[in-house]
């Protein structure tokens, strides 16, 4: 579901169910788990599961995948990516840093925000934007698909700039494919991409300041993704 929303470049690894979440970690991953409750563990080890199997297709010796500031992934030398999790789900997008600068991913299960949340995280314009998308197109739940393309630009900054990005410092649009008859809901599937304005100065790529993100969304059944490439160049 991911791949499609990245490069050829990019390789995904996304793993459903209990797929991973049994698999082993290294010592310093381990270290990391002593306290954490059982969901916590199964959603860390099974992420990482599938950033080793993305970075043995890269031909890239398996290596822990340690959070650092903030809790990004720390990748080898040589490389950069992107991992979500969510309930029954999760993925690891990997590439090399020489043909992107940065990449971010994010998975939700596709269902309206709490009460609150939009109210939390949406500018002003990006809710009555929201509010316009879910009368034109009631299958997809936009208020969701908002919070996690604000997480995709977020995890396509940090690596950028080090530095955080609160969810009023970019402004979104969200743009729906064509129609799918059945919808996500009855199982079919729904596809456009987003386009994020930074409001803060942006990061340099390339020798150049960027000044906003573009990225691709998918939603079908009951999970919704969003995915940014950044280009070096």
């Amino acid at each position: 579901m991911i791949e499609e929303l990245l490069p050829q470049t990019v390789v995904v690894v996304e793993a459903r169910g209990d797929e991973g979440t049994d698999a082993p970690l290294f010592p310093e991953e381990e270290a990391l788990m002593t306290k954490a409750v059982a969901k916590r563990r199964r959603e860390f080890t099974a992420v990482r599961a599938c950033a080793r199997r993305a970075m043995e297709k890269l031909g890239v010796p398996a290596q822990p995948v340690l959070p650092g500031e903030r809790g990004a992934p720390g990748w080898p030398d040589g490389l950069t990516g992107s991992m979500t999790h969510c309930t029954g789900y999760c993925a690891a997008a990997l590439v090399r840093a020489r043909d992107l600068a940065s990449v971010g991913i994010d998975a939700e299960v596709h269902g309206p925000l709490p009460d609150g949340v939009l109210d939390a995280i949406a500018l002003s314009a990006e809710a009555e934007h929201v509010g316009r998308l879910a009368a034109n197109r009631p299958e997809v739940h936009w208020d969701r698909l908002l919070f996690s393309a604000k997480e995709s630009v977020y995890k396509a900054w940090f690596p950028l700039t080090g530095k955080w990005l609160d969810f009023s410092e970019a402004d979104i649009r969200l743009y729906a494919g064509p129609a799918d008859p059945s919808g996500p809901a009855g199982g079919g599937r729904a596809r456009g991409t987003f386009r994020a304005e930074l409001l803060v100065p942006g990061p340099m790529v390339g020798g150049r300041r960027i000044g906003g993100f573009e990225g691709r969304w998918a939603a079908e059944g009951d999970l919704i993704a969003t995915a940014i490439a950044v280009p070096g160049e």
